[in-house]
């Protein structure tokens, strides 16, 4: 197979003159930099787009259709996509789903993962419904650290905002996972206007009492909830106002190079508080990442729809060289940021085929 071959299978959502600004070979002993000078060095990997859980801002209530197996990528083909982007520079890993511990071969993903030259941190975002059980194997198997979802610490609000999920299951889960080491923990939690926000208070409490990071995240105008985004946005700035009310002067301990969070403390606890501004406060300046969807495509920037398939290409006989050669075309054509200042808005796929 000649390389223009592959290429041209792998450029399926751009124009002719999109897919030939990628045709120049970059260098392949360098790690992989963007048309903006950022180095790119953060693989998110969407094991799956099913989950065990609906959650209200991430699936629509009616009309979910997930893509059939054989569309998914296969573990061989999900590895051989890893040793590429390892060779392209990518040394960090988050695995994200829908939900990844769904996959029935978790285990030895993390494991193979692990082994792999140049990644040198796996982490994973879970509802943590099956973590009390698979925590610690994931643990031993290479897993660093998770990030659990949980919006609400109300058992019943808790069912409703994600059409059915288990309160208690997940709480057990998050302290599996701080008893096998999977450290340090993140609470991620979507704060939508009317749903939840009123409990920013009671969830920001748990970092007096452990040393975990309780997120905020501003819900996002992603296919399938888009009209819960339209209003349910409460911007971090009103969250951190909320919250002084409470608990006075929150101490800011300021961004980390690359971090989507900005981080902030109680005075005194030992927890910290992270909020992710991607609507309001936009941190596009210091991307560091792309996402693989499960059926091998990858997504360049969380809310646009620009797409680069790597399935066909390994379908069609594309070795680890090629592989590696389209990551960095990829790479060098990811946009500068999202769109929702001119009304750009994502339509071609959810949050469960993205992983956040």
């Amino acid at each position: 197979m000649q390389y223009d071959d592959v290429r041209r299978m792998t450029i399926p959502l751009y124009t002719a003159d999109q897919a030939r600004q990628a045709l120049p070979a970059y260098p392949t002993d360098a790690p992989a930099l963007d048309s903006y000078g950022r180095r790119i060095n953060y693989l998110r990997i969407s094991l799956t787009d099913r989950c065990n859980m609906r959650c209200v801002y991430c699936m629509p209530e009616i009309g979910m259709q997930f893509m059939p197996r054989p569309e998914l990528l296969t573990t061989e083909e999900l590895l051989l996509i890893v040793r590429a982007a390892a060779r392209a520079g990518f040394q960090k890993i988050r695995l994200t789903g829908g939900e990844p511990t769904l996959r029935p071969d978790i285990v030895a993903i993390v494991q193979a993962i692990k082994q792999t030259p140049g990644i040198t941190h796996i982490a994973m975002t879970t509802n943590a419904l099956r973590l009390e059980r698979l925590a610690q194997p994931l643990k031993t198997a290479g897993l660093d650290r998770v990030n659990i979802s949980i919006d609400t610490l109300n058992p019943e609000k808790f069912r409703r905002m994600t059409r059915g999920g288990a309160f208690e299951r997940v709480w057990a889960g998050i302290e599996a996972a701080d008893c096998a080491g999977l450290r340090p923990i993140k609470l991620n939690s979507v704060i939508v206007r009317g749903m939840n926000d009123d409990e920013a208070p009671q969830l920001a409490a748990l970092t007096l009492r452990y040393p975990w990071e309780m997120r905020f995240i501003e819900v996002m105008p992603l296919a399938g909830v888009a009209d819960i985004a339209h209003d349910g946005v409460v911007t971090s700035a009103e969250l951190i106002a909320r919250l002084e009310a409470v608990y006075g002067p929150l101490e800011d301990l300021g961004l980390a190079p690359a971090d989507s969070a900005r981080r902030y403390r109680i005075p005194g606890a030992p927890g910290t508080l992270g909020f992710i501004s991607s609507v309001s406060e936009p941190f596009c300046a210091t991307c560091n990442r792309m996402r693989l969807t499960s059926d091998g495509r990858l997504h360049l920037c969380l809310l646009r729809d620009n797409e680069v398939d790597l399935r066909t290409a390994i379908r069609a006989g594309a070795t680890i060289d090629e592989v590696e050669q389209i990551i960095r075309h990829a790479v060098m054509i990811k946009p500068w940021g999202h769109g929702l200042p001119d009304g750009v808005l994502p339509t071609l796929r959810g949050m469960s085929e993205l992983g956040g």
